[in-house]
């Protein structure tokens, strides 16, 4: 049997969630999806909380390897990459994704699958009038330019499953408490500045900017291997 013919991902607005239930509703849903199941993006804010990636290295809690962190959680999970924190003021969509599927460019494989996930926010970022970059070898997005250039703004960890299937996805700091960047090694990087779009003198509502990058995934993701250009502002 072929597999279907992507259509757009479902967007589900999940609200503030707590991310251990959420972790476990993502693994579920990837167990139980069929050839047919929908993809799907889910916009979440959660409550402070460290999460480990499945290689991760302990160190990078500067406080030690205990748990909690200053009183936040840590959770280990099954996604790529190092330590990260997720609170409130910050945008995070999971993408439940099936690889496999036909698109108009083909089927995508993870590293476009990444690239195409950068993009988005490099473009919704432009949209604010912020100049968003990669950096080889270090997923997520960066100051381009500016006092502020290489300060990370948006991280990125996945898993995608043999096959085909992700889930976990992406977070964009907006307007939160960035304290607890200082407690740990940002995705493994000693002295990695992190920033939101508040300190870049960005005043936006969260669901704003959650509405922005949800669309602006599935835009990419259906775009069958090209680039959109960055949308411009006034």
């Amino acid at each position: 049997m072929s597999t279907p013919r992507a259509t757009t991902a479902l967007i589900r607005h999940l609200g503030l969630a707590d991310y251990e239930p959420t972790f476990a509703a993502m693994r579920a849903f990837t167990d139980a999806r069929g050839v047919g199941t929908r993809d799907e993006l889910w916009i979440v804010e959660h409550p402070p909380v460290f999460t480990l990636g499945l290689a991760a290295d302990r160190g990078h809690l500067l406080s030690g390897a205990g748990v909690p962190v200053h009183g936040v959680p840590v959770v280990q999970t099954d996604r790529g990459g190092e330590v990260t924190f997720h609170g409130p003021g910050q945008v995070v969509i999971y993408l439940l994704m099936d690889l496999r599927r036909n698109k108009p460019g083909g089927k995508l494989y993870a590293r476009q699958f990444v690239h195409k996930i950068e993009q988005a926010i490099i473009n919704v970022l432009a949209a604010y009038n912020l100049a968003g970059e990669r950096v080889e070898g270090a997923p997520g997005i960066y100051i381009a330019d500016g006092p502020r250039k290489g300060a990370k703004i948006a991280a990125l960890g996945l898993k995608v499953r043999g096959n085909g299937c992700t889930y976990h996805g992406v977070s964009l700091n907006v307007a939160m408490d960035l304290a607890p960047f200082s407690w740990i090694n940002p995705c493994g990087y000693s002295g990695l500045k992190t920033v939101d779009m508040r300190s870049m003198g960005v005043d936006a509502a969260l669901a704003d900017v959650q509405q922005a990058l949800a669309q602006e995934l599935n835009v990419q993701l259906e775009a069958g291997g090209a680039v959109r250009p960055a949308a411009a502002t006034e």
